[in-house]
């Protein structure tokens, strides 16, 4: 990666900058990225990072991957947005692709992920309807405590994070939530009105919170029976980064919807996607749902690549190789400032012993030694590095954390 030509505004003065004209819901870390390959970033002074963040997993195969980079440079040179208004010679492929590598039939293209799951809301509910059977207005969707699906008016209605929800009320009606990892909660919660439980295999921004074998099977068992729809939010969890292509792998579950994002872009547009079985995804017709730059040229371009990457099997077996040495770190820093951590592939939580400081204050520390990690509440930070990221880098991460762990002890 060369170093960029240092402009005449320091990173401060760009922070600065930022203050009267961008709205503040964001509390980023003083750092000003220039320039980025790979797993590592470079700010506005020249000094480099490693990037064990990967913008929350949406940058799965690290900064610039050359592949993604060609594809998207290709696409440039032909055609960007149609719109929906036509068809375009590259969605069909994409969606092909996409619904093969997932094991399910068809593909809503979409943007963003919040926008994935809110079009995922809205097919779950069409579905009660029309193939159920649920009465008109009257179809619930069963959720999680401490979920993260975003931050639109209707998914922080089911949010228990009350920064997110107070003042943006009155709310969405019609979700019921009950505790993570439990599926007594779960059963009691489900009756005729159920059309979907909507769950993340592994919870991100509460701190990379895994459940128990077999609650995932447990959730799929139930699903079936009482006839509602099991949909997976793998929108941070999916796509290499716990090791298999879904984390509902790992307990040879398929859903019945799925919600992708963040890494299905390759770190370059936005992408995200509903896909789902036929019966559900059918039920949609033409003027129902939509989104101009849904499915456009340039995103299905990007999104076959990163599928092409993802059919090799490479950087799943990279998430699982390095995941095993992300793990013996960690396990070595318990009781040396991290008081436990929770792990699966190259994703981890990890909690600090708070007298040593919150997790913004360890990211901050960490920053200045050259790592960027992002908390996520109390004493949290986590960890999600590129899939790209090197054995030797990852050991300089941790060795970097433990130095930074010891100094405030």
């Amino acid at each position: 990666m060369t170093a960029p030509v240092v402009p005449t505004r320091t990173s401060a003065d760009l922070i600065r900058a930022e203050e009267p004209v961008l709205a503040h819901n964001y509390h980023p870390l003083p750092v000003v990225v220039a320039s980025a390959e790979g797993a590592w970033v470079r700010d506005v002074e020249g000094r480099r990072y490693l990037d064990m963040l990967a913008g929350y997993s949406a940058l799965n195969f690290g900064h610039r991957h050359p592949l993604l980079i060609e594809a998207a440079h290709r696409q440039l040179d032909r055609l960007t947005l149609t719109s929906r208004a036509f068809h375009n010679d590259r969605l069909a492929g994409f969606a092909e692709r996409l619904a093969a590598l997932t094991g399910l039939d068809m593909v809503l293209p979409m943007n963003t992920g919040a926008e994935a799951v809110e079009s995922g809301i809205k097919v779950a509910r069409k579905w009660a309807y029309e193939v159920k059977g649920v009465p008109a207005d009257r179809a619930t969707i069963v959720v999680a405590a401490d979920n993260f699906h975003g931050r639109t008016t209707t998914i922080v209605s089911f949010s228990t994070d009350e920064t997110a929800r107070a003042g943006f009320g009155p709310f969405t009606p019609g979700f019921r939530i009950v505790p993570y990892n439990d599926l007594a909660a779960l059963e009691a919660a489900v009756d005729e009105t159920t059309a979907a439980v909507l769950i993340e295999p592994i919870q991100g921004e509460a701190g990379v919170v895994i459940p128990d074998d077999g609650y995932l099977a447990g959730v799929r068992e139930l699903t079936r029976r009482e006839n509602c729809l099991f949909v997976a939010d793998e929108i941070q969890s999916g796509l290499g980064r716990t090791g298999r292509t879904l984390a509902v792998e790992h307990e040879g579950v398929v859903p019945d919807v799925l919600l992708l994002g963040k890494a299905l872009g390759g770190g370059i547009v936005p992408v995200s996607a509903v896909v789902a079985r036929r019966e559900v995804l059918s039920v949609l017709r033409p003027g129902e749902h939509g989104s101009t730059f849904g499915g456009n040229p340039l995103a299905a371009a990007v999104g076959t690549a990163v599928v092409e990457l993802l059919e090799t099997g490479e950087f799943q077996r990279r998430a699982t190789e390095l995941g095993a040495v992300l793990r013996d770190g960690l396990t070595g820093l318990v009781g040396k400032g991290v008081v436990g951590f929770r792990a699966r592939g190259l994703w981890a939580g990890v909690d600090v012993d708070p007298a040593l400081g919150t997790g913004r204050e360890v990211s901050e520390r960490l920053m200045r030694e050259g790592v960027l990690v992002k908390d996520t509440h109390g004493s949290t930070i986590r960890l999600a590095p590129p899939l790209t990221i090197t054995g030797e880098e990852l050991t300089s991460a941790l060795a970097t954390l433990e130095g930074v762990l010891r100094r405030d002890s």
